[in-house]
């Protein structure tokens, strides 16, 4: 067993039942030019995550951690997009609108993919979803039953949307989360600042929050494969 120091007390986990999950680190949401930016957000604040992720990824591969990536998107003809979501706000760009980086957060499309430096290897399965929580829609519960996962090491983006509804859920479902404070970002800061105090305020009424340097030095030389 590892065991992390974290909020609101020290998070406890076993490599074997464990996934590391990398919640939508999309282009259309992370990069200049795609659906996030378009909304008028400052994407460099989701952009300052990847240094950190990248290293929590490269450890977790190391040591054998299940890893599993989410998108977020629709299929091409849209009837997974229910009109509320399509059509709410006033955007410049909308869902399945043409972009700089393909159709707006339609599968297949170069911006509904994963950026470059966070890169699914093969094997490593991903998972799009049709909303914002990673359960709804998806076979993202099955994955985590069909490998006897228990707790979940969350990261990804946005923290108040797709991070804080894949928490929920999970906790809804009986899995222990440990939220990664440097490996989730939101345009806004106030917004970060409150969604993981939200997280772990009441003794951890969705779960545990610590930096990344605590989760990495949980994981010792030993535990890494010969």
């Amino acid at each position: 067993m590892s065991i992390v120091d974290a909020e609101p007390y020290a998070f406890t986990f076993d490599l074997a039942s464990t996934a590391l999950v990398i919640i939508d680190m999309q282009r259309d949401f992370v990069e200049p030019g795609g659906f996030g930016e378009t909304l008028g957000n400052d994407v460099s604040h989701l952009q300052a995550v990847v240094p950190p992720l990248r290293s929590v990824l490269a450890r977790a591969r190391e040591v054998g951690l299940t890893v599993i990536h989410t998108r977020e998107g629709h299929v091409p003809d849209l009837s997974d997009c229910p009109p509320a979501k399509l059509t709410r706000g006033e955007p410049t760009l909308r869902i399945g609108a043409p972009g700089p980086k393909g159709r707006i957060l339609v599968r297949g499309e170069y911006g509904h993919d994963i950026i470059d430096e966070l890169a699914p290897l093969p094997g490593e399965p991903v998972i799009d979803k049709p909303g914002k929580g990673s359960f709804h829609g998806t076979s993202f519960g099955a994955l985590l039953e069909e490998r006897g996962i228990t707790s979940l090491i969350v990261t990804g983006v946005t923290t108040e949307v797709c991070v804080h509804t894949t928490v929920r859920e999970a906790n809804d479902r009986g899995y222990e989360c440990l939220v990664l404070s440097d490996c989730v970002g939101s345009y806004f800061p106030e917004f970060q600042r409150v969604g993981l105090a939200m997280i772990a305020a009441q003794g951890g009424i969705f779960g545990w929050v610590t930096p990344s340097c605590a989760f990495l030095s949980s994981l010792a030389p030993s535990e890494v494969p010969a």
